[in-house]
């Protein structure tokens, strides 16, 4: 695998955006999907993404490890794994990209509905077992076909009311944790190799620059800008996954 010098340019933009959503911009990370699609083949480029998270996620349990809500965790893990085993199978048998669409159009829904509940002060919604069942498998689904489960977990995390370190702190153990399951499922689908491995280590250095930006950013967003953008920058990923 030899990369062109532009494709070492978009690789380093994912690189920098990893870092900055981890500990600063949640939801700014889902630019980083399409520009390692230019970089790799479909299934390679999840692979090839996964270590690099994995590294952001490093830095953004260390910085904001101590506001996690685990009680928010918890009650999502055991259906995360449902979704989880559903994505494995069904990304064992067709092409990631295929499935991006209907990801986009879950999320959109997931918008419209989390905008209805503060039009209409539906304040009991995140609180029933179906939103929770479906959220935790949506997320686990999209975890495993396209490293996307960020904007369903953003969206779920801000309809629980949660503040902005609070939210980056119960994000970082969630994909910390997720992230590093997903490895031994992507090396056996051939989806993480040498030469990704090789690749990631090199993007190392840019995702600890994000990392750094990030954290320094955060304190500077007011809280309800951070709501709002976080919203924002989940609807524009439904529109990439969609139309990408």
């Amino acid at each position: 695998m030899n990369p062109s010098a532009f494709s070492w340019v978009l690789a380093a933009c994912s690189a920098l955006l990893v870092g900055v959503s981890k500990t600063g911009v949640p939801g700014l990370g889902i630019l980083m999907v399409p520009l390692m699609a230019m970089v790799f083949p479909a299934k390679l480029s999840v692979g090839a993404l996964l270590p690099m998270l994995l590294t952001g996620d490093v830095f953004a349990v260390a910085y904001y490890r101590q506001h996690a809500q685990w009680r928010r965790l918890l009650e999502l893990f055991p259906c995360v794994l449902v979704g989880i085993g559903i994505g494995t199978f069904v990304l064992s048998r067709t092409d990631s990209a295929q499935l991006k669409p209907f990801l986009g159009y879950f999320v959109l829904a997931l918008l419209a509905l989390e905008l209805a509940r503060k039009r209409f002060g539906w304040t009991t919604v995140p609180n029933q077992w179906w939103f929770v069942v479906l959220m935790g498998s949506l997320a686990g689904f999209a975890t495993t076909v396209g490293n996307l489960a960020g904007p369903v977990m953003n969206i779920y995390l801000i309809s629980r009311g949660l503040l902005k370190n609070q939210f980056m702190g119960t994000t970082a153990w969630y994909f910390l944790i997720i992230n590093a399951c997903k490895v031994p499922i992507f090396w056996k689908l051939d989806m993480i190799t040498a030469d990704t491995l090789h690749f990631d280590l090199v993007m190392v250095p840019m995702i600890v620059l994000g990392a750094l930006a990030g954290k320094w950013a955060l304190p500077k967003i007011p809280q309800i800008f951070f709501n709002s953008i976080v919203l924002l920058l989940a609807a524009i990923a439904a529109f990439i996954l969609i139309f990408g």
